[in-house]
């Protein structure tokens, strides 16, 4: 058998095989995933937590270092 047509069969193959490890199914709306949404609006709750601690240090920093407190 040539090279040319060994490879291409091997390619065919290969395609054939990935297809079945890589199902794509369409995410069902009516089901959301709460594990992920959870972890999603959870994190950037801890973000906004942090961003308005490290403000009010910085405030607190600021007025003392100026003389206003």
């Amino acid at each position: 058998m040539p090279l040319g047509r060994l490879l291409l069969r091997t390619s065919a193959v290969n395609k054939m095989v990935s297809r079945h490890f890589f199902i794509a199914s369409k995410p069902d709306p009516s089901k959301p995933n709460m594990l992920r949404l959870g972890l999603a609006f959870g994190s950037a709750a801890v973000l906004w937590a942090l961003l308005f601690k490290q403000h009010s240090t910085d405030v607190h920093e600021y007025k003392t270092q100026s003389g206003l407190e």
